[in-house]
């Protein structure tokens, strides 16, 4: 055990506290996937589903965890950071815990064997009526509806919960836990809003129980863009293909110069793809960066490729800011402040050709014909189901190409 180890356990219980997703233990891959993206929509740090199971013991990893995943695991439980959590007072010491142990053995021995003996007399004399029954999950309907096309969108969510004698059952609308919706017992309908297109996973949860759950995929009509305010963005007319490239107005680039906080643009392309795999394609894209001002001086531009199972981020910045990025690669995270990832500093002022080649889970990215990175993940991508551009600030896409290389498909989306 690390030094630190007892201090990293409180902290873990903290946030499974918060999440309330039920024991840890129970976790599977899927849970530690939305932890990694609720961590970074909270935090602004990514940190892989990998690095949280090797926090949470579920990977064999014998070193302790970097001080940025400290950090960040503090701040996502509620603090400043990792040197604010230890001064709470969280942890005491293991010296003075042992010495109240033996002090108070006896009493504690004496209070064990007492709430023994109530709990066997309380359940000798309960009545069969109140044993909760398991729960038949065949007999519970979980279903849902987009009610229109585009964005933003309301869903209709069809339920029989009769099956589920508890009051607490909400339904999880995506990756973030606190966007929930609370039902009552036997509800029939639910909606929720949807403000940004993807691939989701609603999920059905009673008494922190995963239930039920699919997938509910929310479209765009072709390309579109938004001007990322929290919580609610801003949709954007992209004025849209001009001379053969998608951008901003004049009207939208004065908005983020007169922002007086950092404000991300970001073009959305969400579609049924179908047959393409995310393990085995190519897209090739020409982006431009056309914002540099006040805090968008490091010219960050990030591509995303949505799966059905799961998604890249490959993010891009000048030489002197590759410090700050980061490259997903589905189940596998590479942090710019562990990593050499100087290849990634590009100049994006002038239009480039970015290539996006994957075959058989093996990732390369490519600037022009020049290699920048290279490297691999594990876990199923799924079919493609959308691409995504965005930029700290503004920019413009002069080409999306999107081939299948199993099929040997081209998909143009500009």
């Amino acid at each position: 055990m690390y030094s630190e180890h007892r201090y990293v356990q409180k902290c873990l219980q903290q946030i499974e506290e918060r999440l309330n997703w039920g024991a840890s233990d129970s976790w599977h891959n899927d849970m530690f996937i939305e932890l990694s993206e609720s961590i970074q929509h909270e935090t602004k740090v990514l940190l892989s589903p990998v690095t949280l199971k090797r926090v949470w013991g579920r990977v064999d990893y014998k070193s302790a965890p970097s001080i940025t995943t400290l950090n960040t695991l503090a701040q996502f439980a509620g603090y400043q950071n990792w040197r604010d959590f230890k001064s709470k007072g969280v942890v005491k010491r293991g010296l003075g815990i042992s010495k109240k142990v033996r002090v108070n053995l006896s009493v504690i021995m004496f209070s064990a064997s007492v709430m023994t003996l109530i709990f066997i007399s309380f359940y000798s004399l309960k009545s069969p009526d109140n044993v909760r029954v398991p729960i038949d999950a065949s007999k519970v309907i979980f279903e849902s509806r987009p009610v229109s096309k585009g964005l933003p969108n309301s869903v209709v969510f069809n339920l029989d919960i009769s099956e589920i004698n508890t009051n607490n059952i909400l339904i999880q609308q995506y990756w973030d836990p606190t966007k929930t919706i609370t039902l009552k017992p036997n509800q029939r309908k639910a909606t929720g809003q949807y403000y940004l297109p993807g691939y989701f996973r609603a999920k059905l949860i009673a008494d922190g129980k995963i239930i039920k759950q699919h997938d509910l995929f929310i479209k765009t009509e072709g390309w579109l863009a938004t001007l990322d305010y929290k919580p609610i963005p801003k949709y954007l007319k992209t004025n849209a293909i001009n001379d053969g490239k998608l951008g901003l107005s004049n009207t939208v680039i004065n908005e983020l110069a007169n922002s007086k906080v950092p404000l991300t643009s970001t073009f959305h392309m969400v579609k049924d793809f179908q047959t393409v795999s995310g393990d085995n394609f190519e897209l090739r894209t020409i982006i431009k960066n056309t914002y540099r001002d006040k805090w968008a001086v490091c010219q960050n531009a990030s591509i995303f490729i949505l799966g059905t199972k799961g998604a890249m981020i490959i993010s891009f910045a000048i030489k002197g800011c590759t410090s700050e990025l980061g490259l997903m690669m589905n189940d596998v995270y590479v942090n710019g402040k562990e990593h050499d990832l100087s290849t990634l500093g590009i100049d994006l002022s002038q239009a480039k050709e970015i290539k996006v080649f994957v075959k058989d889970k093996k990732l390369s990215v490519f600037l022009e014909d020049r290699e920048l990175f290279t490297g691999s993940y594990t876990e199923d991508m799924g079919r493609i189901a959308g691409v995504r551009y965005r930029f700290l600030g503004a920019g413009e896409i002069h080409s999306s190409k999107l081939y299948d290389l199993k099929e040997e498909l081209m998909i143009s989306f500009l």
